[in-house]
Protein backbone atom coordinates (compact mmCIF):
# COMPACT_ATOMS: atom_id res chain seq x y z
CA UNK A 1 0.00 0.00 0.00
CA UNK A 2 1.14 3.39 -0.67
CA UNK A 3 1.28 6.51 1.79
CA UNK A 4 -1.74 7.87 0.85
CA UNK A 5 -3.62 4.37 2.09
CA UNK A 6 -1.25 4.29 5.20
CA UNK A 7 -2.33 8.42 5.88
CA UNK A 8 -6.74 7.12 5.10
CA UNK A 9 -6.00 4.16 7.28
CA UNK A 10 -5.14 6.09 10.27
CA UNK A 11 -7.71 8.67 9.23
CA UNK A 12 -10.12 5.59 9.88
CA UNK A 13 -8.78 4.72 13.01
CA UNK A 14 -8.56 8.46 14.22
CA UNK A 15 -12.15 9.35 13.49
CA UNK A 16 -13.33 6.08 14.90
CA UNK A 17 -12.45 7.27 18.41
CA UNK A 18 -13.66 10.68 17.62
CA UNK A 19 -17.22 9.04 17.33
CA UNK A 20 -16.87 6.96 19.71
CA UNK A 21 -15.60 10.03 22.15
CA UNK A 22 -17.95 12.86 21.07
CA UNK A 23 -21.11 10.11 21.63
CA UNK A 24 -22.05 9.73 18.03
CA UNK A 25 -21.94 6.17 18.42
CA UNK A 26 -21.78 3.15 21.27
CA UNK A 27 -20.35 0.30 21.32
CA UNK A 28 -18.24 -0.90 17.74
CA UNK A 29 -21.77 0.64 15.91
CA UNK A 30 -21.61 2.82 12.93
CA UNK A 31 -18.62 2.72 10.86
CA UNK A 32 -16.82 5.22 8.45
CA UNK A 33 -14.86 5.22 4.88
CA UNK A 34 -12.20 7.32 3.06
CA UNK A 35 -11.84 7.45 -1.07
CA UNK A 36 -8.60 7.05 -1.96
CA UNK A 37 -8.50 6.64 -5.90
CA UNK A 38 -10.57 3.91 -7.28
CA UNK A 39 -10.56 1.98 -3.73
CA UNK A 40 -12.72 2.62 -0.22
CA UNK A 41 -10.60 2.69 3.05
CA UNK A 42 -13.62 1.43 5.44
CA UNK A 43 -13.57 0.74 9.23
CA UNK A 44 -13.64 -2.79 9.75
CA UNK A 45 -16.19 -5.13 11.39
CA UNK A 46 -17.01 -5.88 15.03
CA UNK A 47 -13.66 -3.68 16.62
CA UNK A 48 -13.66 -1.28 19.24
CA UNK A 49 -12.77 2.07 17.86
CA UNK A 50 -10.17 2.59 21.05
CA UNK A 51 -8.89 -0.88 20.00
CA UNK A 52 -8.57 -0.21 16.11
CA UNK A 53 -5.09 0.45 14.57
CA UNK A 54 -4.31 0.85 10.81
CA UNK A 55 -3.74 -3.06 10.30
CA UNK A 56 -6.95 -3.57 10.95
CA UNK A 57 -8.71 -1.81 8.64
CA UNK A 58 -9.38 -3.04 5.25
CA UNK A 59 -8.82 -1.34 1.89
CA UNK A 60 -11.71 -2.62 -1.20
CA UNK A 61 -12.13 -1.56 -4.84
CA UNK A 62 -15.40 0.23 -5.70
CA UNK A 63 -16.66 -3.29 -6.51
CA UNK A 64 -16.16 -4.68 -3.53
CA UNK A 65 -13.10 -6.25 -3.33
CA UNK A 66 -10.41 -6.82 -0.96
CA UNK A 67 -7.32 -5.11 -1.79
CA UNK A 68 -4.05 -6.15 0.65
CA UNK A 69 -4.27 -6.62 4.80
CA UNK A 70 -6.70 -6.09 7.07
CA UNK A 71 -9.72 -7.47 8.45
CA UNK A 72 -13.03 -7.65 7.39
CA UNK A 73 -14.89 -4.58 6.50
CA UNK A 74 -17.85 -2.93 7.92
CA UNK A 75 -21.22 -4.51 7.33
CA UNK A 76 -22.00 -1.89 5.86
CA UNK A 77 -19.48 -1.83 3.36
CA UNK A 78 -22.89 -1.89 0.84
CA UNK A 79 -24.03 1.46 1.65
CA UNK A 80 -20.20 3.01 1.37
CA UNK A 81 -19.67 1.24 -1.65
CA UNK A 82 -23.11 2.27 -3.23
CA UNK A 83 -22.78 6.32 -2.22
CA UNK A 84 -19.30 6.47 -3.49
CA UNK A 85 -20.16 5.01 -7.14
CA UNK A 86 -23.21 6.51 -7.27
CA UNK A 87 -21.65 10.60 -6.40
CA UNK A 88 -18.15 10.95 -7.44
CA UNK A 89 -18.01 14.36 -5.22
CA UNK A 90 -17.77 11.85 -2.17
CA UNK A 91 -14.26 11.39 -0.31
CA UNK A 92 -15.56 10.27 2.43
CA UNK A 93 -18.67 8.42 4.29
CA UNK A 94 -19.60 8.49 7.94
CA UNK A 95 -21.94 6.07 9.53
CA UNK A 96 -23.40 7.59 12.71
CA UNK A 97 -26.33 5.88 15.74
CA UNK A 98 -25.98 9.30 17.39
CA UNK A 99 -29.03 9.96 19.68
CA UNK A 100 -30.56 13.01 19.13
CA UNK A 101 -30.75 12.51 15.60
CA UNK A 102 -31.56 8.80 15.98
CA UNK A 103 -34.59 9.81 18.00
CA UNK A 104 -36.64 11.64 14.12
CA UNK A 105 -35.08 8.72 12.45
CA UNK A 106 -37.28 6.24 14.66
CA UNK A 107 -39.92 8.57 14.68
CA UNK A 108 -39.21 8.67 10.46
CA UNK A 109 -39.41 12.65 10.57
CA UNK A 110 -36.72 14.42 9.10
CA UNK A 111 -34.59 17.09 10.88
CA UNK A 112 -36.26 20.29 10.17
CA UNK A 113 -34.06 23.57 8.96
CA UNK A 114 -34.35 25.01 12.43
CA UNK A 115 -30.80 26.02 12.87
CA UNK A 116 -28.48 27.32 10.00
CA UNK A 117 -25.76 24.33 10.23
CA UNK A 118 -28.46 22.32 8.43
CA UNK A 119 -27.34 23.62 5.56
CA UNK A 120 -24.34 21.55 5.75
CA UNK A 121 -26.24 18.51 5.39
CA UNK A 122 -28.16 20.53 2.35
CA UNK A 123 -31.35 21.30 3.94
CA UNK A 124 -33.72 19.54 6.30
CA UNK A 125 -32.15 16.19 6.96
CA UNK A 126 -34.98 13.63 4.90
CA UNK A 127 -35.29 9.80 6.04
CA UNK A 128 -34.69 6.86 4.50
CA UNK A 129 -37.41 3.92 4.03
CA UNK A 130 -36.70 1.37 6.40
CA UNK A 131 -34.18 -1.59 5.39
CA UNK A 132 -31.96 -3.65 7.24
CA UNK A 133 -28.89 -3.48 8.75
CA UNK A 134 -26.24 -4.79 5.93
CA UNK A 135 -28.42 -5.07 2.97
CA UNK A 136 -28.36 -3.68 -0.66
CA UNK A 137 -31.70 -2.26 -0.09
CA UNK A 138 -30.57 -0.32 2.51
CA UNK A 139 -27.63 0.83 0.51
CA UNK A 140 -30.33 1.85 -2.50
CA UNK A 141 -32.44 3.55 -0.02
CA UNK A 142 -29.86 5.86 0.89
CA UNK A 143 -28.14 6.61 -2.22
CA UNK A 144 -32.01 7.61 -3.50
CA UNK A 145 -32.24 9.75 -0.02
CA UNK A 146 -29.03 11.20 -0.68
CA UNK A 147 -29.54 12.06 -4.38
CA UNK A 148 -27.45 15.82 -4.82
CA UNK A 149 -25.93 17.96 -3.21
CA UNK A 150 -27.83 16.47 -0.49
CA UNK A 151 -24.82 15.42 2.26
CA UNK A 152 -26.91 13.56 5.04
CA UNK A 153 -29.88 11.38 5.68
CA UNK A 154 -31.45 9.49 8.19
CA UNK A 155 -32.10 5.85 8.10
CA UNK A 156 -35.58 5.09 9.64
CA UNK A 157 -35.52 3.31 13.01
CA UNK A 158 -31.34 3.04 12.76
CA UNK A 159 -29.29 6.09 12.72
CA UNK A 160 -27.47 8.90 10.36
CA UNK A 161 -25.65 8.84 6.99
CA UNK A 162 -23.10 12.02 6.59
CA UNK A 163 -20.73 12.48 3.55
CA UNK A 164 -18.17 15.01 2.60
CA UNK A 165 -15.52 15.89 0.18
CA UNK A 166 -12.90 13.72 2.38
CA UNK A 167 -13.61 11.75 5.64
CA UNK A 168 -12.80 15.10 7.83
CA UNK A 169 -15.88 16.97 6.21
CA UNK A 170 -18.13 13.91 6.49
CA UNK A 171 -17.59 13.95 10.18
CA UNK A 172 -18.17 17.41 10.54
CA UNK A 173 -21.62 17.05 9.12
CA UNK A 174 -22.18 14.11 10.87
CA UNK A 175 -21.36 16.68 13.55
CA UNK A 176 -23.66 18.92 12.71
CA UNK A 177 -26.83 16.80 12.05
CA UNK A 178 -26.39 15.72 15.64
CA UNK A 179 -26.12 19.66 16.81
CA UNK A 180 -29.06 20.36 14.74
CA UNK A 181 -31.38 17.36 15.82
CA UNK A 182 -30.80 18.60 19.65
CA UNK A 183 -31.68 22.10 18.71
CA UNK A 184 -34.96 20.88 17.07
CA UNK A 185 -35.86 18.52 19.68
CA UNK A 186 -35.16 21.56 22.46
CA UNK A 187 -36.82 23.75 20.66
CA UNK A 188 -39.91 21.73 20.00
CA UNK A 189 -40.17 21.03 23.58
CA UNK A 190 -40.63 24.72 24.27
CA UNK A 191 -42.80 25.94 21.25
CA UNK A 192 -42.95 26.29 17.66
CA UNK A 193 -39.93 26.91 15.55
CA UNK A 194 -39.37 28.70 12.64
CA UNK A 195 -37.58 26.90 9.81
CA UNK A 196 -35.57 29.03 7.59
CA UNK A 197 -36.91 29.08 4.08
CA UNK A 198 -35.31 27.50 0.71
CA UNK A 199 -33.85 31.16 -0.32
CA UNK A 200 -31.92 31.46 3.76
CA UNK A 201 -31.14 27.78 3.46
CA UNK A 202 -29.38 28.11 -0.15
CA UNK A 203 -27.80 31.47 0.91
CA UNK A 204 -26.33 29.72 3.54
CA UNK A 205 -25.17 26.87 1.59
CA UNK A 206 -23.33 29.02 -0.39
CA UNK A 207 -21.86 30.90 2.76
CA UNK A 208 -20.76 27.95 4.17
CA UNK A 209 -18.94 26.11 0.93
CA UNK A 210 -16.90 30.00 0.75
CA UNK A 211 -16.13 29.12 4.47
CA UNK A 212 -14.75 25.62 3.53
CA UNK A 213 -12.69 26.88 0.64
CA UNK A 214 -11.06 29.84 2.65
CA UNK A 215 -9.35 26.55 4.87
Amino acid sequence: MTDRFDEARRDVCAYGRRLADEGLTTGTGGNLSARVDDRLVVSPSGVPYGEMSPSDVPVVTLAGDRVGDGREPSVELDVHLAVCRARDDVGGVVHTHSPYATTFASLREPIPAVHYLVAAAGGPVPVAPYARFGTTDLAANVVETLGSPRDACLLANHGVVAVGDSLADAFETAVAVEYCARIAHQAAAIGDPVELDADQLADLRDALDAYRDQG
